[in-house]
C-alpha cells in the first residue's frame, strides 16, 4: 500500500529547480581514513551517488580496518523558488524522486506532507526484516512572505546493520539548514545517531533568539500598556502620539503585530515535539542495543560507547527543552492575559468615545432643531402687527368716504403705541428664553464632557490596576502542558 500511496501522490505533484549537492561523512575504526565531503550534485552524477558507483565508489580499506558510522545527504540547503514549498511540489524531477527515495530506502510516507502545518516529527520502523531501517520525516513550512513560500524539510533512513544514515534535506535561505549541516560537520565523529542532526535543528529551532523575541515583545507591550492605560505617565514625544494626540490607528497596528510576535514558536507544539523525538530515541536505543552486541573490536566498543553517550546527552538536552518550553509558555500566558487587558481597554476607550459622540450628537440635533427659532421670530414680528391691524381696521381707517378722499382716524397712534411694545416684549421675551436655554445647554455639554472623562479615568485606572497589580501579573496561571 505504501509504494502505491507514494506513485499516486508523486504523480500529483509538480517539479520546481532547485541547486543540488551532497554531504558524506564516514568514520572507521582507524581514524585516518575518516572523511568528512560536501561538494555539488550535478544530475549527471545523480545516480552514481545514490549507488555509490564512479567517484562515490567506497574505498578500499586495509584489512581490519571497518566502517563504524557514516551518513549520506542529498542537499538543498539554498533553495529559491517561490513556490519550493508549496503544497504537492518538489524540486526533483520524478524519475530522480523516486529513484532517491528506492535506492536510499527513505520513507515513502514523506512524500504526503508536503502541505502539513506547524513543526512536524514522525519515525518509525520500516518492514524490512533482513535489513530493517529507522524511518525519520522532520520538517517546517510557512506560508508565504514577499511572494516567496519559506521553511524547510528532512527525511532520514538509518541502517542498524550498516549504521549508516541516509536522507534528502531542503530548506530556504531563511531556515537553520545551512549552520545545522556545518555543525554536523563538526560533530562528524558522532553520526552515528540518526537524531543528531534533528537535535541539532531543533537547537536552532530554540535557540536564546526565541526566548529574546519573547523578551522583546514583552517590553513592547509595556510600552502599549503606557499608551493605552497609563496615558498620564507618558510623555508626548512617544512613538505613539503625534502633535499630542495619540495615534488609536499606530496602536491598533502594534497590538496585532505584538501578538502574533508573543504567538511566534507556540510551546506547546513544540513540547509535542520533543517527545516525539524523545520517542524516535527510545526506538533507536531498543533496537540499536539488540544489533552487533558480539565479538566488538576495541573501536567498535569505544565508538558505541560514544554514541550511548551522546544518546545520553541528547535526552538530556530533550528534558531541557522541556522544562525551558513550560518556562517560555507561563511566561507567554502571562503576555497574552496582559495584551488581552489592553485589547480591552482600547475597545473600552472606543466604546467611550463614540459614546459620547453620539451624546454630543444628539445635543447638537437637539439644539438644531431651534432652527426654527427664526419662523418663531417670524411669526413674533408680524403676528401682532398683524393681529392688532385686523382689530383696529374696522374703525380707523374709512376708504368709503363720500370726498372720495379716505379718512384716517386721529387714533392711529395707538395702533403704533400698542403694536411696537407689545413686539418689542415679545422678542425680548423669546431672547431671554432662549439665552436661557443656550446656558443649559452648555452646562449639560460641560456636565456631559466631565461625565464622559469621569467614567474614562475610572475604567483606565480599573485597567491600570490589573495590568499592574503583582497578584493578576504573577500569579497568573496557564493550563498545564500535560505529560504523555
Amino acid at each position: 500500500m505504501d509504494e502505491y500511496m507514494f506513485k499516486f501522490f508523486l504523480d500529483e505533484c509538480r517539479v520546481v529547480e532547485e541547486r543540488t549537492s551532497y554531504v558524506e561523512i564516514f568514520n572507521y575504526s582507524n581514524p585516518l581514513h575518516n572523511s568528512v565531503e560536501e561538494h555539488a550534485l550535478p544530475m549527471s552524477e545523480f545516480e552514481n551517488f545514490l549507488n555509490r558507483r564512479g567517484a562515490f565508489e567506497p574505498p578500499k580499506l586495509p584489512e581490519g580496518t571497518k566502517l563504524l558510522s557514516a551518513i549520506r545527504l542529498v542537499i538543498q540547503k539554498d533553495a529559491q523558488h517561490k513556490d519550493t514549498f508549496m503544497p504537492r511540489t518538489i524540486s526533483l524531477p520524478k524519475d530522480k524522486y523516486m529513484s532517491m527515495v528506492r535506492t536510499l530506502k527513505l520513507p515513502f510516507g514523506a512524500i504526503e506532507t508536503s502541505s502539513v502545518v506547524g513543526p512536524f516529527f514522525w519515525c518509525a520502523y520500516d518492514q524490512d526484516d533482513d535489513d530493517p531501517h529507522l524511518h525519520i520525516v522532520h520538517r517546517k513550512s510557512d506560508v508565504r512572505k514577499k511572494g516567496k513560500t519559506r521553511g524547510w524539510e528532512m527525511m532520514l533512513s538509518y541502517a542498524f546493520n550498516t549504521g549508516i544514515t541516509t536522507g534528502f534535506i531542503k530548506g530556504t535561505p531563511s531556515s537553520d539548514i545551512a549552520p545545522a549541516l556545518k555543525h554536523l560537520r563538526g560533530c562528524s565523529a558522532q553520526v552515528g545517531h540518526p537524531m543528531l542532526l534533528s537535535t541539532i535543528i531543533l537547537s536552532h529551532d530554540l535557540s536564546p533568539a526565541n526566548d529574546e523575541k519573547q523578551r522583546d515583545a514583552r517590553d513592547w507591550l509595556r510600552r502599549l500598556e503606557n499608551a493605552v492605560s497609563m496615558r498620564d505617565e507618558v510623555e508626548e514625544g512617544e512613538q505613539y502620539f503625534q502633535d499630542g494626540i495619540l495615534s488609536v490607528d499606530g496602536l491598533n497596528r502594534d497590538l496585532v503585530e505584538c501578538h502574533s510576535h508573543v504567538m511566534w514558536k507556540r510551546p506547546q507544539a513544540y513540547f509535542v515535539l520533543v517527545r516525539e523525538m524523545e520517542l524516535c530515541m527510545e526506538r533507536f536505543k531498543v533496537s540499536w542495543m539488540d544489533a552487533k552486541r558480539d565479538f566488538l573490536s576495541e573501536e567498535e566498543e569505544r565508538h558505541r560507547k560514544t554514541i550511548d553517550r551522546l544518546h545520553r546527552s541528547m535526552l538530556a538536552r530533550m528534558e531541557f527543552y522541556k522544562v525551558k518550553l513550560k518556562g517560555l509558555e507561563n511566561y507567554i500566558h502571562t503576555t497574552l492575559e496582559r495584551l488581552k487587558v489592553q485589547r480591552e481597554a482600547r475597545e473600552a476607550r472606543l466604546n467611550l468615545e463614540i459614546a459620547g459622540e453620539q451624546r454630543r450628537i444628539a445635543h447638537a440635533s437637539k439644539r438644531d432643531s431651534t432652527a426654527m427659532k427664526t419662523i418663531s421670530l417670524m411669526g413674533a414680528l408680524f403676528l401682532p402687527g398683524t393681529y392688532l391691524a385686523s382689530v383696529f381696521s374696522m374703525t380707523f381707517f374709512n376708504f368709503d368716504a363720500a370726498d372720495a378722499n379716505p379718512v384716517i382716524s386721529n387714533w392711529l397712534w395707538v395702533y403704533f403705541v400698542i403694536t411696537i411694545p407689545l413686539t418689542a416684549l415679545i422678542v425680548g421675551f423669546w431672547l431671554w428664553y432662549d439665552r436661557r436655554r443656550e446656558a443649559r445647554y452648555a452646562n449639560d455639554d460641560q456636565k456631559l464632557e466631565g461625565d464622559i472623562e469621569q467614567m474614562e479615568m475610572n475604567i483606565l485606572n480599573s485597567l491600570r490596576k490589573r495590568t499592574m497589580s503583582k497578584t493578576h501579573t504573577w500569579n497568573s496561571r496557564s493550563k498545564p502542558i500535560h505529560q504523555a
